[in-house]
């Protein structure tokens, strides 16, 4: 059900859109997840290995992918927020046409470069062709990746949180399900693995298409929504491709990363992977806060309700903040044992490593809460520059982090590098936010 986020209570309505938000960027981060369970648990280490060493291609390529769609949707939340329905259907067809031109594009580069790109990355003799062969299946399916992208962050711009999310638990299910029937029965192996993904993405991808045109008429298009306009496809570009690079930014600086603490041995790349799934389960609701106000922003910003735009940012860093806090104290209480969950018993330098990449991110967490809320609101307002310019000093200072911080430190180097990189993204951001709405009050007052 689509929502009109320009009137009521900023708070609850931040809130109640965040919470969905929440749950649906979990599943998300499921899917690697379960891909990597039952490929180890099915096919073996070999295997395992295959499939995981291909993250960072997966995560440049598809974080891409995730960023440009958000983009170029804020433009739809702008038209539904002033409530020019024309220009909302306008804005969907506009959409998928971009969506399908990038997937074309993606699908190109992908595939004809994985192979080379896997031998660059110094992949293993012994796991290479099962990393390819898992990888080149992604890429060719990146369509169904896309598409479903591209429909649920439309109707999240609308103000619709929750349909998302359950169609991306749908997919989820599906994946599961599928996953060890064409690696079991059907004995594909590693590619039967990358296969069921793809299914299960187009799968989603109906579902989601049937509600819209069921439950959502104002994205039901019309032939005349389809003419493209010059100025429309420049705006939905200007929103779209620096927030699609900014995500391919800070995938390199996580490679430039992983290559200094492959450096430092199979101790700490054990400690560092460990510890960076319960991170990255830790930061999904900052960054769906940050998500929050970009769909929060666009309606207002369309509706011209400037006010409400700083209330909302000023009651979201409250939660974001407040939820950091209490992440940290979770994770410096409970470190050891949640290391214990993923490495077993008997290796406690690797706990006690782990333990510290969680303590030294841990702390600096409302550091990144920030950073999301005023990323998302430049966002929402289609401002790019700035965002971009914060996505280059992120990459800066991971990358410094890798190359001289790890070569001093060693691996307490490699943990300080996210909080580096949030701090460095976060102060022009900062600056950016409150001299814009310095503006808006000169303006509009």
């Amino acid at each position: 059900m689509t929502k009109n986020l320009t009137e009521g209570s900023p708070a609850r309505l931040i809130l109640m859109f965040t919470l969905p938000l929440i749950a649906g960027n979990i599943f998300q981060q499921l899917y690697a997840f379960v891909d990597t369970l039952i490929v180890g648990r099915f096919l073996g280490v070999e295997a395992l290995a295959a499939v995981g060493c291909t993250g960072s291609l997966m995560f440049l390529m598809l974080g891409f992918v995730i960023g440009f769609s958000t983009g170029i949707t804020i433009y739809t939340g702008q038209r539904y927020g002033a409530k020019d329905y024309a220009g909302v259907r306008q804005s969907a067809a506009t959409c998928a046409v971009l969506s399908f031109l990038e997937a074309v594009v993606l699908t190109v580069v992908g595939v004809s470069l994985c192979r080379q790109l896997l031998i660059w990355m110094q992949t293993p003799p012994e796991i290479l062709e099962g990393a390819y062969s898992f990888i080149s299946i992604v890429f060719g399916g990146i369509v169904m990746f896309v598409c479903l992208q591209t429909q649920t962050n439309l109707l999240r711009a609308l103000g619709d949180s929750r349909m998302p999310t359950v169609i991306l638990a749908t997919a989820l299910i599906i994946n599961i399900i599928l996953e060890p029937v064409a690696i079991l029965v059907l004995g594909w192996g590693i590619p039967g693995a990358a296969l069921a993904t793809i299914v299960a993405q187009f799968l989603g991808n109906v579902i989601c298409y049937i509600y819209i045109c069921k439950k959502v008429p104002v994205l039901r298009t019309y032939r005349a929504d389809w003419q493209m306009n010059g100025q429309v496809l420049k705006a939905h570009l200007k929103l779209g491709l620096p927030m699609g690079f900014q995500s391919s930014i800070i995938a390199i600086g996580a490679v430039i990363l992983q290559v200094a603490l492959n450096n430092l041995g199979p101790t700490a790349v054990a400690a560092y992977a460990a510890a960076q799934k319960v991170d990255s389960i830790a930061l999904m609701p900052m960054m769906s806060f940050g998500l929050a106000m970009a769909a929060y922003t666009a309606q207002n910003y369309g509706a011209q309700k400037y006010d409400r735009i700083a209330e909302g940012v000023k009651k979201c860093s409250y939660m974001s903040v407040g939820f950091s806090i209490l992440a940290a104290v979770v994770l410096i209480t409970s470190g050891p044992f949640i290391m214990e969950l993923f490495v077993g018993e008997g290796q406690q330098e690797v706990v006690d490593m782990g333990h510290m990449y969680l303590i030294v991110n841990g702390v600096n967490y409302w550091i990144l809460a920030l950073l999301f809320i005023f990323r998302y609101t430049l966002q929402g307002l289609g401002q790019s520059v700035v965002p971009t310019i914060a996505g280059v000093m992120e990459l800066l200072m991971r990358a410094g982090a890798a190359i001289f911080l790890c070569e001093i430190w060693g691996y307490f180097g490699a943990c300080v590098a996210n909080p580096m990189a949030w701090a460095g993204s976060c102060i022009p951001l900062a600056i950016a936010f409150f001299w814009t709405r310095r503006t808006f009050k000169r303006k509009y007052s």
